[in-house]
């Protein structure tokens, strides 16, 4: 019975296939580009969709993003320099 199954969705599958490489196979039509005054207003459209952050949020989001680095590039700092200093006293002691 699972055989059956899996050799519908199988036929299915081709199908679909063979469907999609038909749609490939078709030549596109070629679209008309815009001009460059009406992308613009198309710009400006979407832009006033924009819900901008206010002054406190800019100011909260730009203090934990900067927090964030500084926290993350000393992490990675002292990591480099435990690791380095680590390798360093290990060949010491090779030698």
């Amino acid at each position: 019975m699972a055989n059956r199954e899996m050799r519908r969705l199988q036929a299915k599958e081709e199908e679909r296939a063979k469907k999609r490489r038909q749609e490939k196979a078709r030549p596109q039509k070629k679209r008309q580009r815009t001009s460059l005054l009406q992308f613009l207003r198309e710009v400006r459209q979407e832009l006033k969709k924009v819900v901008w952050p206010s002054r406190d949020e800019l100011t909260t989001y730009s203090i934990v993003v900067f927090a964030t680095t500084t926290v993350l590039t000393l992490v990675i700092f002292g990591m480099d320099w435990v690791f380095g200093n680590g390798v360093i006293r290990l060949l010491d002691l090779a030698t």
